[in-house]
């Protein structure tokens, strides 16, 4: 079964959004009082989450045995991790003992290397807290690994095809014999793990300085809006110059092979890229959409 991986990994992970808690722990020592006023203050969602254990969280999830969604989605729109500077999460980032397993967290990744499987987790945990207190988007470029740091951007190789992208650990597994990271179902999807359920990977991990005064402007984030895809360079031209002047932004045209993709921007300012897009789409290009790239110093 394509799936068999998954079964094995999903019967142990339970605890993946249980250890974003574990930290606050000593709380659940004071769990009487605290109890009553939940029942009467609507704290009763919390306490259960503070207090829970694997056992008790049988059906928490909506389905049983994790799944892919039920329709695949593009390759061509799977952008990598883009990593940038960002403080260690207060969630998440504690050493903790698992099934009499320690584990102690690596607070010191830069030049962090390891080899070993993938496994990949999806529709199962949609939706449902990562050990950080993040929500799981099994559509992001994200992953679970035991012991680095919470955020860490990794770069995955998968050795078996030589396939390669950028993902950012916001999770904490797989706590499995031999696997050392967990894929969500994008990041799987561009590594061509769905079939296989595992793959022999390396995964490096991408040190992102503490931006300075001077380096600031090249942290910024940039967006880009690909509007469509022609083979015909003198129309692409034509009409990046009419989209130019019509909503008053830049526009560039991006060769790859034979075709020519028409772009605007680049963005600064995520609420204007996305009030383009939509004036975009009303004048017949609704396939437009937004892409993220860093800002080249």
């Amino acid at each position: 079964m394509i799936f068999n991986a998954m079964s094995d990994y999903a019967k142990s992970s339970y605890t993946k959004s249980n250890y974003a808690m574990n930290s606050n722990a000593q709380h659940a020592n004071k769990s009487s009082q605290l109890k009553q006023l939940a029942l009467m203050g609507g704290l009763v969602v919390l306490m259960n989450g503070c207090t829970s254990s694997p056992d008790s969280q049988s059906g928490r999830y909506d389905i049983n045995d994790d799944i892919a969604p039920d329709v695949p989605i593009s390759v061509e729109h799977l952008e990598d991790a883009h990593p940038k500077y960002e403080p260690y999460s207060l969630g998440g980032n504690s050493d903790y003992t698992l099934r009499g397993e320690d584990y102690k967290i690596i607070h010191d990744s830069k030049g962090f290397t390891e080899k070993g499987k993938a496994s990949w987790y999806g529709k199962k945990f949609h939706g449902h807290l990562t050990s950080n207190g993040e929500v799981y988007d099994m559509y992001s470029m994200s992953a679970a690994h035991k012991t680095l740091p919470i955020p860490s951007y990794v770069k995955v190789t998968n050795t078996d095809n030589n396939k390669s992208t950028i993902v950012r650990v916001n999770d904490r597994g797989p706590f499995h014999e031999g696997r050392i990271i967990d894929l969500s179902y994008a990041a799987a999807y561009k590594l061509d793990v769905i079939r296989t359920g595992t793959a022999n990977v390396e995964i490096e991990v991408i040190t992102v300085d503490i931006p300075t005064d001077e380096n600031k402007k090249a942290a910024l984030p940039q967006y880009i809006i690909q509007v469509a895809t022609s083979q015909h360079q003198d129309r692409s031209e034509k009409l990046a110059s009419e989209l130019s002047k019509e909503l008053s932004v830049k526009t560039f045209l991006q060769p790859v092979d034979d075709k020519y993709r028409l772009m605007l921007g680049p963005f600064h300012d995520y609420a204007l890229t996305q009030e383009k897009l939509e004036q975009v789409k009303l004048m017949g290009y609704p396939s437009a959409y937004i892409k993220k790239h860093t800002l080249t110093r």
